[in-house]
């Protein structure tokens, strides 16, 4: 039998393109978990209360995001006399002096990235609110199709003997006392630095921790290197006969060593030397300039605000402030937000048994001014504002409400027109006539310059 070799391994070749191959199957990843892993969860916890315990500026981090976040207090405000009384009680019980707790708490939101709240209520209808360590909650049970919707909360043992608490999360629609008449112990939970599709949040001092560490650790080097540095050591040199004549002498000088400045008198035997650490380091404050920087990136503040002016002058120092300003006013609104939520479950307790409540009375959390600063640059605008739209406003071009609308937008206040003035363009005032036209905005040129807001002084 004779074989072609070629024809077969060109057959062969054919049929191999022809033919159709399973593809290998697809190597599926697990879901993706967006938050931290437990003990990883747990370890920037202590590693952030450490730092907040030992290193001065992630203490300063800590402390100016409390002092613009909360700042001269927090208020309630609501337009139900009654339910004003009651919020204003809750808000000053002796068991809960929000009005001091409200710091701890800030400070806590910044360092753990989440705040656990336990809201307890008496047979009377007072809830009490008491916050609980991020580091003790070790899981959080959510439904399955929804991570937003929280079920209950697991808290850990505090001794080996007990076991771990389990604390339902507050459900507004179903929140009633049981037939006792007791309310159940309920825990609210609110994070900040949280990614879509993670449970738990993250605390501020996260990403600089290491730089943190690595600042004090090269100041401390560089304390070190000074210290060392100015450091030095007597070198006699001299003939002796014997062993015995030198350590005589050495003892002689270590007895009474020659202080600073003092003169010495020596013969052509004897030779004094001085023997130092060269360390040859260089200038390094640009490398912790460096790190700093890292560290002030890293929290949203200014370089300034840590207490290093480097060249910076008082425009530029002002411009670094502002997107600085933004994130204190983004974490005012959440924080007055969380309050505003632990205000209401609070007033929906009480009014179960205080008919005079009104439980769904629009609640205001009002926070502190950021910078006092704005405040004179908001007064000049709303000075410019209100001149022009009045003077449209007398010639009938706009409305009541629009006027309104206009001038507190430029007042940084927003508002309902429908709240606050009612009209029609012809409704619209007249000026008098024969009178001085100008409005009084009680702004002194003479002390604030109009075009910039500063400080003029009196004259």
């Amino acid at each position: 039998m004779k074989l072609n070799i070629t024809n077969w391994f060109t057959k062969r070749k054919q049929q191999t393109k022809l033919s159709t191959f399973t593809p290998l199957p697809q190597v599926r990843m697990p879901d993706e978990n967006r938050d931290r892993q437990p003990y990883d969860h747990q370890s920037i916890l202590q590693q952030s209360l450490l730092a907040w315990r030992t290193n001065p500026l992630a203490r300063r981090i800590v402390g100016l995001t409390s002092q613009y976040v909360v700042g001269g207090g927090i208020r309630i405000q609501c337009d139900h006399p009654a339910t004003q009384r009651f919020l204003d009680q809750w808000w000053q019980a002796d068991l809960n002096q929000c009005a001091l707790r409200v710091y701890e708490w800030c400070d806590e939101l910044t360092r753990s990235g989440e705040l656990f709240f336990l809201l307890s209520t008496d047979l009377a209808g007072m809830s009490y609110v008491r916050a609980v360590p991020a580091a003790q909650i070790e899981r959080i049970e959510t439904t399955q199709n929804d991570l937003q919707q929280e079920i209950c909360f697991v808290q850990s043992a505090t001794t080996p003997f007990e076991e771990a608490q389990s604390w339902p999360c507050v459900d507004a629609l179903n929140d009633q006392p049981d037939r006792d008449g007791r309310y159940a112990t309920v825990m609210l939970h609110f994070a900040i630095n949280r990614p879509v599709g993670a449970v738990r949040g993250e605390s501020d001092l996260a990403p600089i921790l290491r730089w943190l560490n690595r600042y004090a650790a090269w100041l401390e080097d560089r304390a070190r290197l000074n210290r060392y540095r100015n450091a030095f050591y007597f070198v006699v040199r001299s003939r002796f006969v014997s062993e015995n004549e030198r350590a005589a002498r050495q003892a002689t000088f270590n007895l009474t060593p020659p202080s600073p400045g003092s003169i010495l008198v020596t013969d052509e035997s004897e030779q004094w030397d001085v023997i130092h650490p060269r360390l040859e380091s260089n200038d390094a404050n640009a490398d912790g300039l460096a790190i700093k920087k890292m560290i002030a990136a890293g929290a949203g503040l200014p370089l300034h605000f840590l207490a290093e002016p480097e060249s910076s002058t008082r425009t530029t120092a002002e411009a670094a402030g502002g997107p600085t300003f933004r994130h204190f006013e983004q974490r005012q609104q959440f924080f007055c937000e969380m309050i505003r939520q632990l205000a209401r479950v609070s007033l929906n307790r009480r009014a179960h048994y205080d008919s005079s409540l009104n439980p769904l009375a629009s609640l205001q959390v009002m926070g502190a001014d950021l910078s006092a600063r704005d405040n004179a640059s908001l007064a000049i605008a709303t000075r410019a504002a209100s001149r022009t739209f009045t003077d449209l406003f007398d010639r009938g071009l706009i409305g009541e409400q629009e006027l309104l609308r206009m001038v507190y937008r430029f007042a940084g206040e927003v508002v309902n027109p429908d709240l606050v003035g009612k009209g029609s363009p012809s409704a619209a005032r007249r000026p008098p006539q024969g009178g001085n036209t100008n409005p009084k905005d009680g702004i002194n040129e003479n002390v604030i310059n109009p075009e910039t807001g500063e400080y003029r002084g009196r004259k």
